[in-house]
């Protein structure tokens, strides 16, 4: 396994701190307060969501698992180069690599020739997921890329050969609609037509069933949207009193959207060290923390051939709540 030189950790760690007060400072002057949920995985949040993942109600990661399980084959055989030459697997944002060593097992086991390319702007993240690999894993080539995705799918397009790029989870579907566009034409961009981007996308359904997913009657989401601000007082500086927010979500079946907030529970004032900057709250104002839309097939196809791609393959689980599309670049 080869690895990518990464940025010196406690450089990495300052800067990272520095993007997350510039974060806050302009998500809190907004109206509504705004913080993004790419901030919720510190290694507290990170183990909180491993939490999540298995409650009964969380049904997204389970579901696709099983649908990968179910599809391995035909989804291995629509990402390949079909004269069998070797392809890049590049996925964004690989976390555990819990889903995608399903697709990596089957392609070893088969004996196809692809080097399995993670991106993260994360060295701990990939470093964890190198780790396990090369436990699991033995004979993976793997070329872990260090950088946001769209730098990576750059630096891959002058490599030989088919790339075949994975985007699982739900993670669309945290993007704004115009965002989401905007993030598909940059992935398309340098992409060919004989490349591939496999996207994971959660469907409509029953409205209580998708309520329930991200507010479990354990309260383990709860504490996972509060550890925010935990995360917050201590990277930061700030003074967040946790018994006097809530965590507060709701699903808008009209608009597909799940929407989270964390809802002061009466009026304060936040100091934050780092921002050399109090925020005023009144009471019971939110601040919005996270989206997260689901969709429909016409949505998806609607979507697709916007962004510059045609739907290739849709594959769903028996019970239809989730699916995995693979898209083609139509230019």
């Amino acid at each position: 396994m080869s690895s990518l030189p990464s940025l010196d950790s406690s450089t990495a760690t300052h800067q990272q701190t520095e993007e997350l007060a510039r974060h806050v400072a302009q998500g809190l002057n907004r109206s509504p307060k705004t913080l993004s949920s790419m901030y919720f995985y510190d290694d507290e949040g990170s183990r909180l969501f491993q939490q999540i993942m298995a409650l009964p109600e969380y049904y997204p990661t389970r579901t696709e698992y099983q649908l990968l399980s179910t599809h391995s084959t035909a989804i291995a055989d629509a990402l390949r180069a079909a004269d069998d030459t070797p392809f890049y697997l590049i996925e964004l944002g690989a976390g555990d690599g819990l889903k995608t060593k399903i697709l990596l097992r089957y392609l070893l086991t088969a004996g196809i020739d692809f080097s399995y390319v993670p991106v993260d702007i994360s060295p701990a993240a990939i470093e964890g997921l190198e780790a396990s690999l090369r436990v699991e894993l033995p004979n993976l080539r793997v070329e872990p890329v260090i950088t946001d995705y769209v730098s990576a799918l750059q630096l891959m397009a002058t490599k030989p050969g088919r790339k075949a790029v994975l985007f699982l989870g739900s993670n669309i579907g945290n993007f704004f609609p115009d965002e989401r566009l905007d993030f598909l034409r940059q992935l398309a961009q340098p992409l060919s037509p004989d490349d591939r981007l496999l996207i994971g996308f959660d469907l409509q359904k029953d409205p209580r069933l998708i309520r329930a997913a991200y507010d479990d009657a354990q309260g383990v989401t709860a504490a996972f949207n509060l550890n925010l601000l935990t995360r917050l007082n201590r990277e930061l500086g700030a003074e967040f009193d946790l018994a006097h927010w809530r965590h507060y979500t709701d699903y808008d079946p009209l608009a597909g959207v799940v929407r989270s907030f964390l809802v002061s529970t009466r009026a304060q004032t936040v100091p934050i060290a780092a921002l050399d900057a109090s925020f005023d709250f009144a009471a019971w104002e939110i601040i919005h923390t996270e989206n997260s839309y689901k969709f429909t097939a016409t949505q998806i196809q609607n979507l697709a051939k916007e962004a510059g791609f045609q739907v290739s393959n849709f594959f769903t689980d028996a019970q239809e709540y989730f699916a995995d599309v693979i898209l083609t670049p139509t230019t």
